[in-house]
């Protein structure tokens, strides 16, 4: 009888070893699965593809949310609108991220990039305030020329995770560089998930690594300017990589006309004007995508001879601009660019 007992009891605590055995089985175990998830973020679209043995879509929104709480200057609650209203607050991990990587391209760009041209993106409808009146309607100038006193990023300091500015009404706006940082915590995120293959593409912006579902290279795409609002778009080159930090800028789709005036979105915080020239897009791929879409903008303000030179300079980085010539549009790249060609 007692035998009996004891032999129950041995195959019990054996079913139960290996229930727990099972239950405790880490992730790598179970099967792998290439996943899709979309959605809106910025006032923009998202689309991230991944293999993984379950559906991050939830950690994923999750980081995209408190990123918006940071830098967002849609969001009224982010720590970057309570700096731009002057109330008191703390700099955060992602706002002190995104302020080294901008004084560095700043000095790199010698002013071209600056992030406390709020108020002049503001004041020519690009902002978040909106469009109120035409250019032609008051002493543009003059205007211009008052707004440029709140310009210049020697103007703010960071001291002690609190924002010092020398005038009050200095706003900042980090919004060309959010959506490449995005794409960086996103790809951070996966990777400390023990993902190695995905694509994470955000209004543009992209970070790819690995294969794609059919164990090919991830094919990005460079798209041809026009000023085609309807959400069509002819691929200019398509890029085959394993590897790539890549951020496109340009000025053929977000622009108005002020009277007869083409304004672009594309400000140059050292005059003040929107660009008028002949650069049309600009892709740059760098080490990292909050770098690649800091340079791009960069890029766009300077122009395409500037740019060739601004990225021959800075480290780890390729461009491949697009450029109205006449009817047509030519293509011109850095040196460099070949190298990102055959990977």
């Amino acid at each position: 009888m007692e035998r009996t007992k004891l032999i129950r009891n041995s195959v019990a605590l054996i079913g139960l070893s290996v229930a727990m055995l099972l239950f405790f089985l880490p992730d790598r175990e179970k099967s792998a699965q290439y996943y899709t998830n979309q959605g809106k973020i910025f006032g923009t679209l998202y689309s991230i593809q991944y293999e993984a043995t379950t559906d991050l879509h939830d950690s994923i929104k999750a980081t995209l949310k408190a990123f918006d709480n940071s830098l967002s200057i849609f969001n009224p609650s982010s720590t970057l609108s309570a700096i731009n209203a002057n109330r008191d607050t703390t700099t955060d991990h992602y706002f002190e991220q995104m302020w080294h990587e901008a004084q560095r391209v700043h000095a790199l760009s010698n002013g071209a990039f600056d992030i406390t041209i709020a108020p002049l993106v503001n004041f020519w409808g690009f902002g978040n305030k909106g469009r109120t009146s035409t250019r032609d309607s008051i002493n543009l100038a003059y205007t211009i020329d008052s707004l440029q006193q709140l310009v210049g990023l020697e103007k703010v300091q960071l001291i002690n995770h609190r924002i010092v500015k020398s005038d009050p009404r200095i706003m900042l706006d980090g919004g060309a560089v959010a959506k490449g940082q995005a794409c960086d915590l996103i790809a951070q995120l996966l990777a400390e998930k023990g993902c190695t293959n995905y694509l994470v593409e955000i209004g543009g912006e992209i970070v790819g690594k690995g294969l794609n579902s059919r164990g090919e290279q991830w094919r990005v795409g460079i798209s041809r300017p026009d000023d085609d609002t309807s959400g069509q778009q002819e691929i200019q080159e398509i890029i085959a990589t394993s590897d790539i930090c890549m951020a496109t800028s340009g000025n053929y789709r977000n622009f108005y006309y002020d009277g007869n005036k083409k304004r672009s979105h594309t400000i140059d915080p050292r005059t003040g004007y929107p660009v008028e020239h002949s650069l049309l897009s600009a892709t740059v791929v760098s080490s990292s995508c909050m770098r690649a879409d800091a340079l791009a903008t960069a890029c766009m303000v300077l122009g395409a001879e500037k740019a060739l030179e601004i990225i021959q300079t800075a480290e780890d980085a390729y461009c491949y601009l697009l450029v109205a010539q006449d009817d047509s549009i030519a293509v011109i790249t850095s040196p460099n660019w070949g190298e990102i060609v055959q990977k």
